[in-house]
C-alpha cells in the first residue's frame, strides 16, 4: 500500500507543479475546477444523493465554476483575480463554517440527512476552495505552493509523529488512527516551517520582519494547520456515517480526490484571506 501511495504521488506531484507554474491563471482555474468537479461527485456519494441528485450537484459545481471564471458577470481578471467583495464573501463564509460550525458538528456527531443542506454546504466549501487556490495563484504560484505546503507539512508530521509517539486518541469515534501526539508534532513542524519561510524570504523582506510580525505569521500558519485537521476529521466523519473507507477509488493507494484535498478544503479559503489582508 505504501509503495502504491508513493508511486501515485510521484506521478501526481510533477503534474500539479507543471500546471501550477506552466499554465496561466485561467488555465490553472480550468485544471483545478476539473479536480473540484470530481470531488463534487464524491461529496454527492458521501451525502447519499441519488443518481439524479448527484448529476445535478456535479453540474451545478461545474456551471458555477465556469460562470465565475469565464462569464463577464464573474469579473475575473488574469491579473487581479476576482473582485475583493466576491472573494471575501465566499472565502469568508467558508472560513466561518470551518471555525464556527464544523467543530460542534464533529464534537456532537451531528448526522445531517437533509440533502439540500448538504448540497449547499458542499457547493460553498468546494467553490470557495477552488476560488481560493485560483486567487492566490494570480498573486504568485510560489506563494500558493508555500501556503498549501502548510497543510502538507502538518499532515506529514502528524502521521509520522502519531505513529511513533501516539498514545492519546484525538477523535476515536471519527478517526481512530489520529492522536493528540500527532497534532502536537504537526504544530511543531508547521511552526518551524513558517519560520523557515521567513528566513528564506527575499532579503529586503526577511530583514524587515519584526519579532511581532514573525509571531503573527507563525500563529496564522498554526491556525491554518488546525483548520486542515478539522477538515480531515470532517471528511472522516462523513465517510464513517456513509460506511465507506474512502471517498472514491480514482487515486491508487490514496482513495478518492476528497481524501487528498479534505485538509486543503478547510485551510485554503482562510489562506486566501491571509494572502489578501496580511501578505499584500
Amino acid at each position: 500500500m505504501l509503495k502504491t501511495r508513493i508511486l501515485t504521488a510521484a506521478v501526481l506531484i510533477p503534474l500539479v507543479l507543471i500546471a501550477l507554474f506552466g499554465l496561466g491563471a485561467r488555465g490553472w482555474g480550468v485544471v483545478t475546477l476539473a479536480i473540484v468537479v470530481i470531488a463534487a461527485g464524491e461529496w454527492a456519494r458521501l451525502s447519499r444523493f441519488g443518481q439524479v441528485g448527484s448529476m445535478l450537484f456535479v453540474a451545478a459545481t461545474l456551471l458555477i465554476g465556469t460562470s465565475v471564471l469565464f462569464a463577464s458577470a464573474g469579473r475575473f481578471s488574469a491579473e487581479q483575480g476576482w473582485p475583493e467583495l466576491v472573494m471575501v464573501s465566499i472565502c469568508g463564509a467558508a472560513t466561518l463554517f470551518w471555525v464556527l460550525i464544523a467543530p460542534p458538528w464533529l464534537y456532537f456527531g451531528w448526522r445531517i440527512e437533509s440533502q439540500p443542506l448538504l448540497a449547499l454546504v458542499g457547493l460553498l466549501l468546494l467553490i470557495a476552495t477552488w476560488m481560493a487556490v485560483v486567487q492566490v495563484r494570480v498573486r504568485a504560484p510560489g506563494l500558493l505552493l508555500a501556503l498549501m505546503a502548510v497543510v502538507w507539512v502538518a499532515d506529514t508530521a502528524a502521521y509520522f509523529t502519531g505513529r511513533r509517539f501516539g498514545r492519546h486518541k484525538l477523535a476515536p469515534s471519527i478517526s481512530p488512527g489520529k492522536t493528540w501526539e500527532g497534532v502536537y508534532g504537526a504544530m511543531v513542524a508547521v511552526a518551524l516551517y513558517a519560520l523557515a519561510l521567513l528566513a528564506l524570504a527575499p532579503g529586503e523582506l526577511s530583514h524587515g520582519v519584526t519579532t511581532g510580525a514573525a509571531v503573527v505569521w507563525v500563529a496564522v500558519a498554526l491556525l491554518l494547520a488546525i483548520l486542515s485537521i478539522v477538515g480531515d476529521l470532517f471528511e472522516s466523519h462523513m465517510k464513517r456515517q456513509r460506511g465507506v473507507k474512502d471517498s472514491g477509488r480514482l487515486l491508487p493507494g490514496h482513495g478518492g480526490v476528497l481524501d487528498r484535498i479534505d485538509a486543503l478544503i478547510a485551510a485554503m479559503p482562510g489562506a486566501a484571506l491571509v494572502e489578501h489582508y496580511l501578505i499584500r
